[in-house]
């Protein structure tokens, strides 16, 4: 696969990003672009809408929001950089955003308090690892991962040290408290259904 406007030396900006209009989506890890296809399942799909559900319901009316893919968060590595600057975007499946100076019309820039990936055969390896490292060192508070197969959701929080913990992992018949948005708890038979 190609991609639209491809330069010579590969290193992508956010402001090459918005040229590309191939119908496809697409994301931006360290100047890397990484196609976003297939579509994602049903599964995937069914999970991430009531996950979805459940976070916009309990935060409706509160400061944070939640938004669901595809919804572009830049990572510029400082306040002042432009689109020919910043060279990571990505489209979590959901993320909570609390500080509204980092939402403006195309999205969110900086880091999201929360980032939920449903992992899909075609990104769970960079799920897992490259975007690991990727909200750990931009400071994203939590990190949840879902693992359709095993219907199992790794949650990671991140430290005073700056550093995720290791993960707390939750089943299908469980509650998750969620703390950071106040007492959100998330019903997870509700998710980590069929």
């Amino acid at each position: 696969m190609t991609l639209p406007q491809l330069k010579q030396h590969e290193h992508f900006s956010y402001a090459d990003y918005l040229t590309w209009d191939d119908g496809q989506r697409w994301e931006l890890i360290d100047g890397q672009a990484y196609c976003m296809t297939p579509a994602p399942n049903r599964r995937h799909q069914a999970w991430l809408g009531e996950l979805f559900v459940q976070f916009y319901t309990y935060l409706e009316g509160k400061p944070c929001q939640v938004y669901l893919a595809p919804f572009d968060v830049r990572f510029p590595e400082s306040a002042e950089d432009g689109d020919d600057e910043i060279d990571t975007v990505v489209q979590p499946d959901i993320v909570v955003v609390c500080d509204q100076n980092k939402l403006d019309d195309r999205g969110g820039k900086g880091a999201p308090d929360l980032v939920v990936e449903i992992l899909s055969p075609s990104t769970s390896k960079r799920d897992i690892t490259v975007k690991y490292e990727l909200y750990q060192r931009h400071g994203v508070k939590e990190y949840w991962l879902l693992y359709p197969n095993e219907k199992l959701l790794q949650l990671y929080r991140l430290g005073d040290d700056g550093r995720y913990g290791a993960p707390q992992a939750f089943g299908p018949d469980d509650v998750v408290a969620v703390p950071l948005l106040g007492e959100l708890e998330i019903d997870l038979t509700k998710v980590l259904r069929e």
